[in-house]
């Protein structure tokens, strides 16, 4: 049987990391739109619009491949996704948030009245 040889996608992976991104548990190659899917520690399964999907890849390199998107991941990926979390605890709320910050402070700020208001319709206090 012929196999699809795995080895510029391993190259890839570890020489041009930032080319890579996980999407729902997929791993995706951006510039060719690529996906692979491990179903198993040997098996990878490849989604591409054009043949490359035809050919499985050969027991042997799946699990090479799949060796180097765990060291991606755990070097490359997981370090991402930490800094990305991270950063997003202090990027600027969203306008609509702010707005509400901004007015429940202002009614936070305002001076409580010492007195209790007049219901409607009670007669007023004239003036000296």
């Amino acid at each position: 049987m012929t196999y699809l040889d795995l080895a510029p996608a391993t190259t890839a992976l570890r020489l041009r990391p930032h080319e890579f991104q996980v999407t729902r548990g997929d791993l995706h190659h951006l510039p060719s739109r690529h996906i692979f899917r491990f179903a198993a520690e040997d098996d990878v399964r490849i989604d591409a619009v054009c043949d490359c999907s035809l050919l499985r890849a050969s027991p042997e390199q799946a699990r090479v491949f799949h060796a180097a998107y765990r060291q991606w991941h755990a070097d490359y990926w997981r370090p991402q996704e930490i800094n990305r979390h991270f950063a997003s605890h202090f990027a600027p709320p969203p306008l609509w948030r702010r707005a509400a910050i901004w007015l429940l402070q202002r009614l936070l700020a305002q001076p409580h009245a010492d007195k209790v208001p007049k219901p409607v319709g009670a007669p007023l206090q004239p003036v000296n």
